[in-house]
């Protein structure tokens, strides 16, 4: 997604039906952030299993990009972890 506000509805509907399961990654709070407008959205379009990957009701650290990135969980690793749980709970 190239902005959360305005969420675009229709690349988000295409991808529900095409997928039946969505992973959100995002570098900030998960609580507010793309992953929460997207679970609304499908909440109400169609509701479909979830993972999040982002930063959980965390303070911000201090480091270099790597270290903030494996700190946060917000790796490569993860991501992969989360489609794997995801799509298991389709």
């Amino acid at each position: 997604m190239p902005t959360v506000k305005p969420i675009d509805e229709d690349a988000l509907k295409d991808i529900i039906l095409d997928t039946g399961a969505l992973v959100t990654v995002e570098e900030h709070q998960v609580a507010g952030g793309l992953g929460s407008i997207v679970a609304e959205f499908a909440s109400a379009f169609i509701p479909v299993p979830i993972e999040f990957v982002g930063v959980h009701n965390q303070f911000g650290q201090s480091g270099t990009p790597h270290e903030l990135l494996n700190f946060y969980k917000l790796n490569t690793e993860t991501i992969v972890k989360k489609a794997y749980k995801v799509l298991s709970r389709k």
